[in-house]
């Protein structure tokens, strides 16, 4: 029910998202790679943040492993903060699925997003139950040092099929816009 093109869509989107969201500096570097079979990635403590997109036709999980780490708390915390790692990281998180939500926009006008929540990595076996239509994992790297995993889950309602646009989407965030 997922055309090819949907699903290359779905992943160039997340892309797009994991690498404008998930680092914190221009000059950062995101590389993101297939993970191993069902989701496996070398984060042997690892908890998943869920983050949830539906729409009529669809619902896009995009969950995201983490553990908490020194070297990934002190990328997303920075030492002169006050809050907690999760309140921060579930923060980034969030943004992350609302770059994905403002783009799916474009093709999808009745979008909802959740609330991020966190589970413990061993429920990762479990996403079959839910008979997703597409189904990939992959491993991230931040500088080198910071290792998460991205997972896209979607699962169709109705038969999907969308090009998402290839020219790079200029950053908005943090602007104003007047009406």
């Amino acid at each position: 029910m997922i055309s090819a093109h949907a699903k290359d869509s779905f992943e160039r989107i997340v892309s797009r998202a994991v690498k404008s969201r998930l680092t914190l500096d221009t000059s950062d570097v995101c590389e993101i790679v297939p993970a191993g079979a069902h989701g496996a990635h070398s984060l042997p403590n690892a908890d998943l943040v869920v983050l949830t997109i539906s729409g009529i036709a669809f619902r896009l999980l995009l969950i995201l492993h983490f553990d908490q780490g020194e070297a990934t708390q002190h990328y997303f915390v920075k030492e002169e903060s006050e809050r907690p790692f999760l309140e921060v990281f579930l923060e980034i998180c969030n943004l992350c699925c609302g770059a994905v939500n403002q783009e799916m926009l474009q093709y999808f006008p009745d979008l909802g997003m959740s609330t991020p929540y966190v589970l413990s990595a061993r429920c990762m076996p479990y996403m079959e139950a839910l008979k997703p239509e597409f189904l990939a994992s992959y491993a991230v790297s931040i500088n080198d040092s910071v290792r998460l995993g991205a997972t896209i889950c979607v699962c169709a309602h109705a038969p999907i099929d969308f090009v998402a646009e290839t020219s790079t989407v200029e950053d908005t965030s943090g602007e104003l816009e007047l009406f």
